[in-house]
């Protein structure tokens, strides 16, 4: 896993009031029912955010990160993965989500993301982002290639085996948030996609924080605020620039 229970997420830069945050449930096209978190800015915004969190689900960390996300002006929602087989419930570190992280599918992932999408635009947003972090990092690209009306996708130390395959259907920005010191990524293996995608017009943007490890995105890390506060930079940066 990539937070335990005392993660907390780095605050935005400018913070704004939100209006409400709470839990709710959401059904997939499937049928299936699963665990999401929303919050919502006071100040008018027609920009949101999926949240895809790591291989542990929709845990404290994730709820708390919707709600650094509405501070900054964005309506979001963080989901779980693990309704099909784990069914609704506490995602703590108590949680053993191995079994139901590896009964996981990508079509199961893009199906609770489009339940996620469709409760936004319902809600009158109207330019979606997501974004995820290792599992979710992987599968926030995916969406890129999946989901026809996603504006832009970004991920924290996502791995390349979930969207190099789909490079070819990728229609929407990238932006990859990597730690140097992080041993499970090569950011060189991503050097022929980005190649591709750019030769085709597509805005996809790799940064490497040298020295930041993996789950760099950490208030409690004090070694790597400055990687914290410029990662938020680049994902505001980017919604601008996607949004234009």
């Amino acid at each position: 896993m990539c937070h335990s229970d005392e993660s907390r997420p780095p605050a935005p830069p400018a913070r704004g009031a939100v209006i409400g945050h709470h839990e709710r449930t959401l059904t997939a096209s499937d049928g299936n029912s699963f665990d999401a978190y929303e919050a919502h800015p006071e100040a008018e915004s027609s920009k949101g955010f999926v949240i895809l969190p790591d291989v542990r689900g929709l845990h404290t960390y994730y709820k708390d990160l919707a709600v650094r996300f509405a501070e900054a002006g964005f309506h979001s929602m963080a989901f779980d993965y693990y309704g099909r087989s784990a069914g609704r419930g506490d995602r703590s570190e108590a949680f053993d989500y191995v079994p139901h992280w590896k009964a996981t599918t990508p079509q199961g992932v893009d199906a609770d993301v489009r339940a996620c999408i469709d409760k936004l635009r319902a809600n009158g947003v109207e330019q979606i982002f997501t974004v995820g972090f290792c599992f979710g990092g992987t599968n926030s690209w995916r969406q890129a290639a999946v989901q026809p009306d996603v504006t832009g996708c970004v991920g924290f130390y996502g791995r390349p085996d979930g969207i190099l395959p789909l490079q070819d259907q990728v229609h929407a920005p990238l932006l990859m948030l990597l730690g140097g010191a992080d041993p499970s990524i090569d950011p060189a293996s991503y050097d022929d996609m980005l190649v591709k995608l750019h030769a085709r017009g597509i805005d996809a943007e790799r940064h490497v924080y040298e020295g930041a490890p993996h789950s760099f995105f950490d208030r409690s890390f004090q070694d790597h605020q400055a990687a914290c506060v410029d990662a938020w930079s680049r994902m505001l940066a980017f919604t601008d620039r996607a949004s234009a």
